[in-house]
C-alpha cells in the first residue's frame, strides 16, 4: 500500500506534465496562429497603404500635367495675343496713313481750286472717299480682331473642354 500514493503521485505527476504538455502545446499554436493572423493582417495593410499611396502619387502626377497644359494653353494664347495686337496695330497705322495721305491729296487738291464749285466737288469727293474707306477699313480691322479673340481663347476653351471631361468623368465611373 506504501506504493500505491506514489503510483497516484506518479500518476498525477504525469497528468499533469501532460496537461502542461499539451497547454504549452495550445498557448504555442494560438502564438503561432495570432502572429500569423498578425503578419497577414500587416502584409494586407501594408498593400492598402501602398496601393493608396501610388493613387495619390498618380493623382498628383496627373494634376501636375493638367497644370503644366494649363500653363502651356495660356502662353500660346498669351504669344498669339500680342502677335495679333502687333498686327492690328500695323494695320491700324497703315489706314491712318492712307487716310492722311488722301486728306494731303485733297488738300493740295483744295489749294489749286479756281472756284467755289469746284472747291465743294473736291471737298464732296473726298468726304464721300474718306467715310467708305474709314468704313471698309473698320470692318476689315473689326474681323482682324475678331479672328484673333477667336485664335488666342482657343487654346483656352480646349483646357476648358479638358477640365470638363475631366470633371466629369469620375461621375460617370
Amino acid at each position: 500500500m506504501a506504493n500505491e500514493p506514489k503510483t497516484e503521485a506518479k500518476r498525477n505527476i504525469a497528468l499533469v506534465e501532460n496537461a502542461a504538455t499539451q497547454g504549452a502545446a495550445q498557448t504555442k499554436k494560438i502564438i503561432d496562429n495570432g502572429a500569423t493572423q498578425a503578419r497577414a493582417a500587416m502584409e494586407k495593410g501594408m498593400e492598402q497603404a501602398t496601393k493608396s499611396a501610388e493613387g495619390f502619387f498618380k493623382a498628383a502626377e496627373e494634376a501636375a500635367e493638367f497644370g503644366r497644359g494649363n500653363l502651356e494653353a495660356f502662353t500660346k494664347a498669351t504669344q498669339t495675343l500680342t502677335v495679333g495686337f502687333q498686327d492690328l496695330g500695323k494695320q491700324y497705322f497703315a489706314v491712318s496713313q492712307a487716310l492722311t495721305d488722301h486728306a494731303l491729296e485733297s488738300a493740295k487738291a483744295l489749294a489749286a481750286v479756281k472756284s467755289l464749285k469746284e472747291a465743294a466737288d473736291i471737298q464732296a469727293a473726298f468726304a464721300k472717299a474718306s467715310m467708305e474707306r474709314t468704313m471698309s477699313e473698320a470692318t476689315k480691322l473689326q474681323e482682324a480682331a475678331y479672328r484673333l479673340a477667336e485664335q488666342a481663347s482657343a487654346p483656352l476653351a480646349a483646357r476648358m473642354t479638358l477640365a470638363v471631361e475631366k470633371m466629369a468623368k469620375p461621375l460617370a465611373a
